[in-house]
């Protein structure tokens, strides 16, 4: 079984509209601006996992200013995962600050949402690093064993629209505070995966999976040999980041990168199977 970790839709309504979405929506102009950035609907990205082979597919929603486009998408995600129950798990989105995020939070579990992502600081305007205005937040998602999956950024390297300064200490020092949640780090965690190789930093974060999303842009193919060995191939997560990167692109960097089959078939679906196990799903 193949799992794809990280995937992104829009409603019919955002994409036919894009351009007055652009216009209202600082974060999506960001990311969307260019005429070239790729968008889908769910029947695209099943269309998607049917050219690829892929089984299953975590969908996760956008960073939004507007609190009711996170009302819709995540709606809409629910939707979709009811109408596909064998391939698509939803998650839910919501600005961690935001006065009705844990209201809305509730309402998604309601709806069949397995979990919360991919949150974006920067896009949402938090820090990880304010322990105090997320506490309710995490309380929530760790009381409801709700996976949590965050952007994380690389600090060094080349600039993309998506980057900013949630570092990989922002991400350790969340998991070290609360131990108890379920934390999926996209990107490598922007490199915190390969400080696991450091045994008290791979204690802290016991209770971390990483998604290599994007990886065809930043990395070569052999980051899947070295993450694994620095952090165990059961604790990585295929993920695209479709349709930013088709999901059949990574395919090869996996075959060519020098891991045995069975470190290949968990990162391409096992360890996303024993993950989505433990929640449910």
């Amino acid at each position: 079984m193949i799992i794809d970790f990280h995937t992104h839709v829009f409603s019919p309504d955002v994409i036919a509209n894009r351009e007055a979405y652009l216009a209202r929506e600082e974060w999506f102009a960001r990311l969307y601006g260019s005429p070239q950035a790729r968008m889908a609907r769910v029947s695209e990205l099943i269309g998607e996992m049917d050219r690829c082979g892929v089984d299953r597919a975590v969908v996760c929603g956008f960073a939004w200013k507007s609190f009711d486009l996170y009302v819709e998408t995540n709606s809409y995600i629910a939707d979709a995962a009811a109408r596909y129950p064998e391939r698509l798990v939803g998650l839910a989105n919501v600005p961690p600050l935001h006065p009705e995020a844990i209201r809305e939070l509730d309402r998604c579990l309601g709806l069949g949402l397995k979990g919360v992502g991919e949150l974006k600081p920067l896009g949402q305007h938090f820090d990880l690093d304010d322990e105090a205005g997320l506490e309710p937040f995490w309380e929530f998602a760790a009381a409801h064993d709700l996976p949590v999956m965050v952007h994380l950024s690389e600090p060094v390297g080349r600039k993309y629209p998506g980057k900013g300064p949630t570092s990989p200490r922002k991400g350790y020092n969340l998991a070290l505070r609360h131990p108890e949640l379920r934390l999926i780090y996209s990107h490598w965690g922007g490199g915190l995966a390969f400080f696991e190789l450091m045994p008290d930093v791979r204690e802290a974060l016991a209770n971390v999976w990483y998604d290599c999303s994007a990886s065809p842009y930043l990395y070569d193919a052999s980051v899947y040999r070295l993450a694994a060995e620095a952090v165990g191939s059961r604790k990585i997560l295929f993920g695209s980041d479709y349709p930013l990167i088709p999901m059949d692109r990574y395919f090869g960097d996996i075959e060519k990168s020098g891991l045995p089959a069975a470190d290949r078939e968990a990162i391409l679906g096992g360890s996303g199977q024993e993950l989505l196990r433990m929640v449910g799903a």
